[in-house]
C-alpha cells in the first residue's frame, strides 16, 4: 500500500513565507530649508525699510556784501514766530513795512496765506501731478519737474525768523506748512532786525 506524503510541497510550512521589513518613517527637511531661505531672501530684497525722517533747512550764506538782500526779492514773505504759538508776518521789503500782521497755524491761517501767495506754483504742481498719474511718470522725473516749477521767478520766497520766546516746534510747524503748500524757496534767519523787534513788541501788545 502506498504511503501518503503529508509533508507539503517545497517552501511550505512555518518558515516558508518571508515578511517585508518595516521601514522607519523619515521626512527629508532639506527642501523645506531651501524654501525658507528663498522666501527670506525674497522678503529682504523686496521689503521697504523705514527711511530716517529728516527736515531740510536752508540757511543764508554768510556774505559781507550780499548781491541782493533776501528781504528785497520779488514776492517775498517774512514770517516771525514768537511765544504762545503766535506768528506774525509782513510782505515785501522791511523798509516799506510799518506793522506786522497776525495769523495762526490753522488751515485757515498760515496755510491759506501761503496758498494765496503761492497760488501759481500750487496750480502748476497740481497739473503736473495729474499728468504724472496719466503718464506713469517716474518719481525722480516728477520731483525734478516740481523743483523747476518752485524756482520760477514768481514763486514765493519765505524768510522764517523767531525771537527768544519761540520753540523748535514752532519752526518745524512753519516748515511743515511750507512743504504742504509747495513753497520750495525758504530760508531760516536766526536774528531779528531792530525794526522787526520794535514791530513785534507792538504787535504782541495788541494781541496779548
Amino acid at each position: 500500500m502506498a504511503e501518503l506524503n503529508t509533508g507539503g510541497g517545497g517552501g511550505g510550512g512555518k518558515h516558508g513565507k518571508k515578511r517585508a521589513k518595516k521601514l522607519s518613517t523619515r521626512v527629508d527637511m532639506t527642501p523645506m530649508v531651501d524654501l525658507a531661505f528663498l522666501l527670506l531672501t525674497f522678503f529682504v530684497l523686496t521689503a521697504t525699510f523705514n527711511k530716517p525722517k529728516v527736515m531740510e533747512l536752508n540757511f543764508p550764506f554768510d556774505k559781507e556784501t550780499p548781491d541782493e538782500p533776501i528781504s528785497e526779492v520779488r514776492n517775498g514773505l517774512t514770517i516771525i514766530a514768537t511765544g504762545k504759538d503766535k506768528i506774525y508776518y509782513y510782505s515785501g521789503s522791511l523798509g516799506k513795512t510799518e506793522k506786522l500782521e497776525a495769523t495762526d497755524y490753522t488751515a485757515n491761517g498760515l496755510r491759506k496765506l501761503l496758498v494765496d501767495r503761492n497760488r501759481d506754483v500750487v496750480e502748476q504742481i497740481r497739473a503736473l501731478g495729474q499728468k504724472a498719474q496719466k503718464t506713469n511718470m517716474a518719481d525722480s522725473t516728477f520731483k525734478r519737474e516740481m523743483v523747476k516749477i518752485q524756482s520760477i521767478p514768481d514763486a514765493l520766497v519765505v524768510l522764517i525768523k523767531n525771537d527768544d520766546k519761540a520753540t523748535y516746534k514752532n519752526i518745524i510747524d512753519i516748515v511743515d506748512e511750507l512743504n504742504i503748500t509747495k513753497v520750495g524757496r525758504f530760508v531760516v534767519v536766526d536774528e531779528l532786525d531792530p525794526k522787526e523787534k520794535v514791530m513785534l513788541a507792538d504787535a504782541t501788545k495788541l494781541n496779548p
